[in-house]
């Protein structure tokens, strides 16, 4: 099983937000108290910190999928709900994160460094928020706002100040075994190192770290061997010590053409160019390794490398290389700025943003995005009154403005977030609206050809006159104003049930 992971694909999702309470506040002489409906709590959200601690992303290879806790409903009596709790997540100093696209979202260097990638959904107001002096007693309340939900990619850049390149078997492992108490897997095959390993070397009052980088080879900045996965490990290095293996057999080898072939490499993958780099000759304890080391040792100082010969088996050499690494180290330290832990960069709303915007689809829908999404992510379809309020918001912000000059004609689709409409700005009446019934709005009604009240009324009226009061209320010298029968005038019968449900 392995125990080491440095690329793993996190599942995030952050908790959604609690729904706003509908209540009308009652007791026993207050029948109508007015809304008592609460806020609906925020939902939590998923935040990113480096633990110093945490070396690996091994939890997150067996439990990728991470949620944070939702928020609670509200409640009558003003009650609101509880916020969910946000989820911290322990990563290792080093961890970059991005889109599964390869967009970098925040690069975590630095212990306490912390990072949002997933926030959490607002809650939804309730009807006691949502009261006005035009709208006294809402029947509705906002929905909760679902929490974000994306993946992101964590991929873990080793932080060491030595770094150790060079061929499989090229004797990386057996050196920072000795070097520091690290303990890596030694073999006499290529390939033992699938990981990279850390250690801590200590030099008299120097301290510092060493990455033994799994062996590369030619074609490696382009993922052969894999490679990427293994030169990734080496970006944050401060020294780069190339482990040359002197007593190799292999065909077409030699120390010269080693270090030639991985420079080649590192150039390719990039950004590696202003490292220091020393040369460390290793196997010297073989005497033909002892004796190329000899031979090559003025063609890598004529190229301007600090060249030691070297031996993890006898210890030859490494006093000197420790020492060497350490005033290296030192000296990078002294001119490299100090690691600052990433900014949280606030992007203040301009002055003249409006909060959304506009622009036509290839499917000629007119597309809103911005505030509006938010708002009908909490608007509750089912209830008209609600559906009413989101048009009277949109039209208060100026997106019925911004829909006519866009060219929208009545009746054109328009979507906002995951819904989609038939636009009527007919339909909508701004200030001038008056609420009816709670949870209803008459702007949603069908037109219908059905006299209006007053009309209703005045025809019952008319209906019920008696003939002689209109005799005498006609004026003097006039003629009769109506018939003795017909349908403009009856006698005294009564009026019909469906008249007195009008009334």
């Amino acid at each position: 099983m392995a125990t080491f992971v440095d690329r793993v694909v996190l599942h995030v999702q952050a908790g959604d937000g609690g729904h706003g309470c509908v209540s009308i506040h009652r007791e026993k002489f207050k029948p109508l108290g007015g809304p008592d409906g609460g806020n609906g709590g925020h939902g939590g959200s998923v935040e990113l910190v480096v633990d110093p601690q945490v070396h690996t992303l091994l939890d997150f290879h067996f439990r990728p999928h991470v949620k944070a806790e939702n928020g609670k409903g509200g409640a009558g009596s003003n009650r609101d709900g509880a916020n969910g709790e946000d989820l911290e997540i322990r990563v290792p100093d080093g961890t970059v994160v991005t889109t599964p696209d390869g967009e970098v979202i925040a690069d975590l260097v630095g212990g306490g460094t912390a990072v949002v990638i997933a926030q959490g959904g607002r809650g939804g107001r309730g009807n006691a928020a949502l009261a006005n002096t035009k709208r006294r007693v809402p029947g509705f309340a906002e929905l909760g706002e679902p929490g974000e939900l994306l993946d992101v990619v964590l991929e873990l850049k080793s932080v060491a100040d030595v770094g150790l390149v060079g061929f499989p078997s090229a004797g990386k492992s057996s050196l920072i075994s000795v070097l520091s108490a690290a303990r890596p897997k030694i073999a006499d095959y290529p390939f033992t190192t699938l990981v990279p390993n850390l250690g801590v070397v200590r030099a008299d009052d120097h301290t510092f770290t060493i990455a033994d980088v799994p062996g590369l080879i030619p074609g490696a900045a382009t993922g052969k061997g894999l490679g990427l996965q293994f030169l990734r490990h080496i970006e944050r290095t401060a020294v780069l010590l190339h482990v040359i293996d002197t007593a190799t057999m292999e065909p077409g080898r030699d120390p010269l053409a080693d270090l030639d072939a991985i420079e080649a490499e590192l150039t390719a993958y990039g950004g590696l160019e202003d490292r220091p780099r020393l040369v460390a000759l290793n196997k010297v304890d073989v005497p033909d390794g002892r004796d190329l080391a000899d031979i090559v040792r003025p063609d890598l100082e004529a190229r301007g490398f600090r060249v030691f010969d070297v031996s993890a088996a006898t210890r030859e050499g490494l006093r000197e290389l420790t020492y060497a690494l350490a005033e290296v180290v030192d000296q990078r330290r002294k001119t490299a700025p100090p690691p600052e832990r990433t900014r949280v960069v606030i992007r203040p709303q301009a002055v003249d943003d409006a909060g959304f915007t506009i622009e036509q689809a290839a499917d000629g829908v007119y597309v809103v995005r911005g505030r509006p999404e938010r708002w009908v992510r909490q608007t509750n379809f089912d209830n008209d009154e609600a559906v009413g309020y989101l048009a009277d918001r949109l039209a208060r912000i100026g997106v019925e403005d911004a829909l006519a000059k866009a060219g929208a004609e009545p009746g054109a689709a328009v979507r906002i977030g995951t819904h989609e409409f038939d636009w009527q700005p007919t339909l909508y009446a701004g200030e001038e609206f008056v609420p009816g019934h709670r949870g209803t709005d008459y702007r949603m009604e069908e037109p219908s050809t059905r006299p209006a009240a007053a009309e209703r009324k005045a025809a019952r009226k008319a209906r019920r006159q008696h003939p002689e009061d209109e005799t005498s209320a006609a004026p003097s010298g006039g003629a009769s104003a109506a018939p003795s029968g017909g349908a403009s005038g009856g006698s005294s019968s009564a009026p019909s049930a469906a008249d007195d449900n009008d009334e």
